[in-house]
């Protein structure tokens, strides 16, 4: 592919600006023998690398994300611990870098100084009781590294429905909505029965017994009269930038 991107720029069948856009999209950097980091995916798919803490050792962690954040600027770590921050806190502060900590939403961004970029299109996100705030702070932080107004309305479920309308009047200038519920996950099909933007629901793992941990709210949602589109289970990265890209796409530049 970088072959062909030459090619195409030195027989004027593309410009400068092209070449140079195809080629920043295929950089890869490699970390030791641990880890291929895709730079120039905002690039091509308008989705920034997000880096998963699950499963990492904090040390490896903490170089993955550093040097993602040298190269790029910025570096958001998802589903990370607090053992884990601890490492990469200490590590950034010592290379000058900062660290901004959503303990709820276990989501760290790390920064060289570079800021992200003028806010274009708006996001509104909604959540059924404040159970569902990490999930929907995930969201939120996601949303906002790519460019997103982001306003907010927490806790005003189905079992208090009428908390729901004032929330609404302040969100409608949003161009789409992640609605995030847990339990039997009622609140994502009646926002769309009342909204006419794209509605993004998002099971929570809370709830218990029967159907528990977000299996009967994903159900719920995919059996939803309403029409709207539904991640996984705690999916708050997924939610956050599909709707990010929805707003984006079709906000007025």
């Amino acid at each position: 592919m970088l072959r062909d991107a030459l090619l195409r720029f030195r027989n004027g069948e593309i410009s400068l600006e092209e070449a140079s856009r195809l080629i920043e999209g295929l950089r890869i950097e490699t970390v030791g023998d641990i880890a291929q980091l895709d730079l120039g995916r905002a690039v091509r798919c308008g989705i920034p690398e997000v880096v998963l803490g699950e499963g990492k050792e904090a040390d490896q962690l903490a170089e993955i994300a550093i040097r993602y954040t040298r190269e790029t600027g910025r570096c958001v770590v998802t589903r990370i611990s607090p053992a884990q921050y601890d490492v990469l806190e200490e590590r950034a502060r010592a290379q000058g870098l900062t660290t901004q900590y959503n303990k709820a939403a276990r989501v760290v961004v790390l920064s060289s100084g570079v800021l992200t970029g003028p806010k274009h299109g708006i996001v509104g996100i909604i959540t059924a009781g404040t159970s569902d705030i990490g999930v929907a702070e995930e969201a939120r932080i996601i949303a906002e590294e790519m460019g997103c107004e982001v306003k907010t309305a927490y806790d005003v479920g189905a079992a208090g429905i009428h908390r729901l309308f004032p929330a609404l009047r302040d969100l409608l200038d949003a161009h789409v909505f992640i609605v995030a519920a847990g339990r039997e996950g009622t609140l994502p099909a009646v926002v769309a029965g009342l909204v006419d933007r794209p509605v993004i629901g998002v099971p929570v793992s809370s709830g218990y017994g029967y159907m528990g941990a977000g299996r009967a709210a994903l159900a719920s949602m995919l059996q939803s009269c309403s029409v709207l589109v539904v991640v996984n289970i705690d999916a708050g990265f997924t939610a956050g930038a599909f709707a990010a890209r929805i707003a984006q796409m079709v906000a007025p530049e």
